[in-house]
């Protein structure tokens, strides 16, 4: 909000990578933090503080402004990155718009530098055609390294009850997706065992392994430079992995061809050569490639229950993608010379078995655990109609992942029993909770859906306060020249005790109110209902909201009003109770 709403300001947004499994859950304890994780975070947070307080270049929006926007140092897209977390690697805007621009222009080059000497102008763009066409067949593997573990996830789920059983189990995903991508990444080398060469053999003097070889490394090293450029283009600061790619891409083909030279073309050797200078690049591509699958297989845990037919299949086809771009990533620079090797039939029937046998395994593997947990919201709902009145009682279930709450009722018993659900329970005889029902949620509640209802008794409550919140008029209205009126109204939060936070649900012709320097929020809408502008309120429970609402003309304004208590009476701590250790239910009133 700093850098948006009070003149751009820069700063660092400093996060925990991992430990998704546990964030907002009841099972964040201090005992999981990873250790030396906070004196990193002071460490850094001080370095942060202090570099900002001692440079030369402090100043407000204004000043850079007048000086002209930033005295020529544009940091502010600089590039920056660890090496395995050893040191830092930072550089400007300004220099990497050198940097990555270099790969590209070494690439369209490259087939004049080598063929105009000694065979003309035809025969450099017959070569500059042979490393386009080796840069398609390398496109073509990426891309076929990405769709096969797609297809096979979805294949997975066809057969399988439920999914995401690599959540709990990271593993799985390296297991069941890898050796399938690696197929779709071999298969261009298997078809096109012989390169399609336009280079004419007899007038270059030069076997034809010698250009196949030099066309499928041009066309790869041609993917990652154009991937450099593009991000540069885009105007990110994400395209060192591929600058850092095409770099030592560039040093192992070096490396290759002086083995060739002083030793011959020995196979295994200049393999060797070959892949030497690539190991920093890899052992980067592994590090930085098992961190985002780790990482996003946590948050596939809270990324919204999405609605079917689809939505059980998202969770599994985007890690499953994201595994086959990692996977493609580390073993992409290696095809070139390295494929020969690899695109033989025993081994893609080799890694075609691996996935089969992988996911066989898979169904076996439960998909939450205690470390892992399954997502649960818990609502018990009471409907009033003024400060003392209770309309209706029910309790209100959502998920945040893909497996649905008919999953949890089938491997939670307890809890179906409680709720006395039997085994032809279904979606089509249930009765249903819309998004507004979890109003005082939002925006998290647009991740829910299908959301399940169920009755419950309203007697405890009644006990327990002895006001509800409630709303009312506080003033008369007043009506303005322009024909539009001014509602005054006051919020009791009523007698609850553990009040997080009130929401304020308004539809209608709104022109005007009191909150937010009286600025209007884009309007909101759910569900097919009509537009409506939310606010969020958060204080103590025995202060009073007092406001105004102004309308355009003299129809009506709806509100309603959703009020988040923590306290839950005994009979709701009871339903609390019989859910399992792997599910994480977030309860409240």
């Amino acid at each position: 909000m700093f850098s948006e709403d009070y003149g751009s300001i820069p700063g660092l947004d400093i996060i925990f990578l991992l430990g998704g499994y546990y964030y907002h859950t009841n099972y964040d304890t201090v005992d999981r933090l990873v250790p030396g994780s906070m004196q990193a975070r002071g460490d850094n947070l001080y370095s942060a503080v202090k570099a900002f307080a001692e440079s030369a270049k402090l100043r407000n929006a204004r000043q850079r402004e007048s000086l002209g926007v930033s005295n020529g140092n544009d940091d502010g897209q600089a590039v920056f990155f660890d090496y395995l977390a050893w040191f830092m690697i930072f550089y400007s805007r300004r220099i990497a718009m050198v940097l990555h621009g270099i790969p590209v222009i070494i690439f369209l080059v490259m087939p004049f530098f080598s063929r105009f000497l000694d065979s003309g102008l035809w025969c450099c763009f017959a070569t500059f055609y042979d490393f386009v066409k080796g840069m398609i067949l390398h496109t073509t593997g990426i891309m076929l390294a990405i769709i096969f573990p797609v297809l096979f996830s979805i294949l997975r789920l066809l057969v399988s009850s439920y999914g995401m059983n690599w959540f709990a189990n990271p593993f799985l995903a390296f297991m069941m997706f890898i050796p399938i991508s690696l197929v779709g990444l071999l298969i261009p080398r298997m078809v096109f065992r012989g390169f399609p060469l336009s280079q004419n053999v007899s007038v270059l003097k030069v076997s034809k392994e010698a250009l196949s070889d030099e066309a499928r490394f041009w066309g790869a090293f041609g993917f990652y430079a154009s991937l450099t450029l593009a991000y540069l283009l885009a105007g990110l600061s994400g395209g060192f992995l591929t600058f850092f790619t095409s770099a030592s891409m560039l040093l192992a083909w070096i490396s290759f061809c002086l083995s060739i030279k002083f030793c011959g073309r020995q196979l295994a050797r200049s393999t060797v050569f070959y892949v030497i200078p690539l190991i920093p690049c890899l052992t980067y591509s592994v590090y930085f490639g098992g961190f985002l699958v780790q990482f996003l297989i946590e948050k596939m845990g809270m990324m919204g229950s999405l609605p079917p037919p689809y939505g059980n299949y998202v969770p599994d086809i985007v890690v499953a993608a994201i595994v086959g771009v990692v996977t493609s990533w580390c073993m992409g620079p290696l095809m070139p010379i390295c494929g020969k090797w690899l695109a033989r039939s025993s081994i893609l029937q080799f890694l075609l078995h691996l996935s089969v046998i992988a996911l066989a395994l898979s169904s076996q593997f439960f998909p939450y655990s205690r470390d892992a947990p399954k997502r649960v919201v818990f609502q018990h709902t009471f409907l009033t109609a003024d400060a003392n009145r209770i309309v209706d009682s029910s309790y209100d279930f959502s998920v945040v992942d893909s497996n649905s709450l008919l999953f949890l009722f089938k491997y939670a018993p307890e809890v179906a029993k409680e709720l006395n659900i039997g085994p032809e329970f279904s979606f089509e005889t249930a009765k249903m909770s819309n998004q507004r029902t979890f109003l005082t949620l939002f925006p998290v509640n647009f991740l829910f859906s299908r959301s399940l209802q169920f009755p419950a008794r309203s007697d405890e409550i009644l006990k327990q306060y002895r006001q509800f919140p409630h709303l009312y008029t506080n003033k008369p209205q007043t009506m303005s020249s322009d024909g539009s009126r001014r509602v005054y109204l006051e919020l009791s939060l009523g007698s609850l005790k553990e009040v997080w936070v009130a929401v304020l649900n308004i539809t209608g012709p709104l022109s005007s109110w009191s909150f937010a320097d009286t600025k209007l929020p884009v309007p909101e809408t759910a569900e097919g209902g009509p537009p409506s502008y939310i606010c969020r309120l958060t204080g103590s429970s025995h202060e009073k909201w007092n406001f105004w609402l102004e309308g355009r003309n003299v129809e009506d304004i709806r509100v309603d009003v959703a009020v988040l208590d923590q306290n839950l009476v005994e009979e709701a701590k009871k339903l609390k109770s019989v859910f399992p250790g792997w599910a994480d239910v977030t309860a409240y009133s």
